[in-house]
């Protein structure tokens, strides 16, 4: 059967099993749009504000559902708009493939309207990426994205094609995808030497990351913490690979962990780092983290291996197939003083009253309960969200971890309620990253999403105020935003109800009144500049010596 390239395109697609897409047209993939015009009963194209809302939104749908997300861009500016997003999807591991349009092939090279090399610019922050010059090639291409995108350490991919290539014909053959089950070849030997030092440890700490949700793990490492009773500090992206209700559970590590977490971890005899890379917002001043242990750390990606933290031993493989094999080799423990002694550390607070960024979220927490999807932006509202929401099931919390993109959240709430129509998406985001991306609201009220959007209001960059105020003696430089911008009247332009509240029982009204009524809804909850977040590491310091308030 002869098709043009844009019909193979989107063939390719059906065979990956792809049905939801993300975009926005331009001249370059006018052609892509015009084969998609036949093929609206295979597709559900949800078109955005803005390229970079694209790509958010199949971010937000990949980390939700699994899935690898797919978006299209025109050429030039399209493209160019689509990097925040790629880079962003690039650092936390989100497979995404993403299709660019390019200027015709007899233009490449011109400085022709609408050219960019986005292949070259964005060879940094993508797996692969491709420049499709022949269209005997594109099916092929297509297939061999996905592939790359989803296997091993998952990762964004970026297709690149000339508009005559969607235009010209070839004889497409459909593909049908034969999933091989690849035999793990596992060292045994190192296996229970791993076993061995865990069975032997008396304090020891598994620290949990993303790569345990990207493995579908969470099962393994729920049965590997529970049989060796061994407790699990996590990662911003593994929250939610480890029960935050469980007795095991201590939550979030490093610069914004918990006192118990931070200083479990620094009276370590042993660390087991599964699917994490020791970022430096973990492990802080680095020779002084986990400073009494030994390191095993298991990952899929052997250049993560030693490369921010020495470690003892190293395992390279699936995490999944390794837990389960390590599982065997454990004994049933029990370290009674070990976790008493933790439990010991933890903190005593009065009961908060008022209206704090913890109190809202321990009462969305409890009205929407743990099956809510929760994206946020990126500063102090993202920090409070991660301390303080019980994410008890994975793949839960979308959040920007490693690029750490304001702006984030409003695409990927999109792309987590559409990829999760019987699930609720939740947005809490802050003033100053929700200005950077609100035109999605558009896509929201279009497609009339149920997204729920909590803002943190304080009139303020909160973050950057907070270490000012820390570090920088208090010289407030360019972060307050003043109230030039009347949120709730903003989002009603958009056909959004809008509300704002400064009070737990008028929070509590409107989430029991509105959040059911199966449409949009915006909540702006005014708070004070000068809530901070707590505990923080100051930088260059070990994690221990945390400040707690001030």
């Amino acid at each position: 059967m002869k098709l043009k390239g844009a019909q193979i395109l989107l063939e390719c697609l059906k065979e990956q099993g792809v049905d939801t897409l993300f975009g926005y047209p331009g001249g370059a993939v006018i052609p892509l749009y015009d084969a998609l015009y036949d093929e609206m009963d295979n597709f559900n194209h949800f078109k955005t504000a803005h390229e970079q809302g694209a790509v958010h939104a199949a971010d937000g749908y990949a980390r939700t559902t699994g899935k690898v997300g797919v978006c299209f861009a025109t050429s030039g500016p399209g493209a160019t708009n689509t990097i925040t997003g790629i880079a962003t999807a690039y650092m936390d591991s989100v497979p995404l493939v993403v299709i660019t349009g390019q200027v015709p092939s007899g233009l490449l090279g011109k400085d022709s309207f609408q050219e960019i090399d986005i292949t070259g610019v964005t060879l940094p922050i993508t797996k692969h990426n491709y420049l499709v010059q022949d269209i005997n090639e594109l099916a092929e291409t297509v297939r061999e994205a996905f592939v790359i995108a989803k296997s091993g350490r998952p990762g964004p991919v970026l297709i690149d094609i000339p508009k005559d290539i969607f235009l010209k014909e070839k004889e497409y053959l459909k593909k049908d995808i034969v999933v091989s089950e690849k035999e793990v070849k596992l060292n045994l030997d190192l296996l229970k030497k791993v076993a061995d030092k865990i069975n032997k440890a008396k304090k020891p700490v598994i620290y949990a990351g993303g790569g345990i949700i990207t493995s579908n793990a969470n099962k393994e490492l729920y049965n590997f913490s529970t049989k060796a009773e061994i407790p699990v500090a996590n990662t911003l992206m593994g929250l939610g690979s480890f029960p935050r209700d469980n007795k095991l559970s201590l939550g979030l590590v490093g610069m914004h962990g918990a006192r118990e977490t931070n200083l479990a971890v620094t009276e370590s005899d042993l660390i087991i780092a599964i699917g994490a890379r020791f970022s430096d917002r973990v492990i802080g001043k680095a020779d002084k983290f986990a400073p009494r242990a030994n390191i095993i750390h298991i990952d899929i990606d052997s250049t993560e291996i030693d490369k921010n933290l020495g470690t003892d031993i190293s395992i390279i493989g699936d995490v999944k197939t390794i837990l389960n094999k390590l599982i065997e080799y454990l004994n049933n423990s029990k370290r009674n003083e070990w976790l008493k002694k933790i439990y010991s550390w933890k903190l005593k607070f009065d009961e908060e009253i008022g209206f704090s960024p913890c109190e809202i979220l321990k009462t969305l927490n409890n009205y929407l309960g743990e099956d809510t999807l929760v994206s946020t932006d990126v500063g102090q509202h993202q920090m409070w969200v991660a301390q303080n929401w019980k994410f008890n099931k994975p793949r839960s919390f979308i959040s920007s971890g490693g690029l750490g993109t304001m702006g984030f959240g409003l695409g990927a709430s999109i792309g987590a309620q559409i990829g999760n129509p019987n699930k609720k998406s939740l947005l809490i985001t802050g003033d100053g990253s929700f200005r950077m991306n609100l035109n999605e609201l558009s896509t929201v009220k279009s497609y009339n999403l149920p997204v729920i959007i909590v803002l943190f209001n304080n009139r303020t960059l909160g973050m950057v105020r907070q270490w000012q105020r820390m570090f920088s003696n208090e010289r407030y430089s360019e972060t307050d935003l003043g109230d030039e911008v009347d949120f709730v009247k903003m989002v009603n332009a958009y056909g959004i109800n809008g509300y704002r509240v400064n009070n737990i029982e008028s929070l509590e009204k409107i989430l029991k009144d509105k959040t059911n009524d199966n449409e949009p809804i915006f909540i702006e909850c005014i708070i004070d500049k000068d809530e901070s977040v707590y505990p923080i590491v100051p930088p260059g310091k070990p994690i221990n010596k945390l400040i707690i308030n001030e």
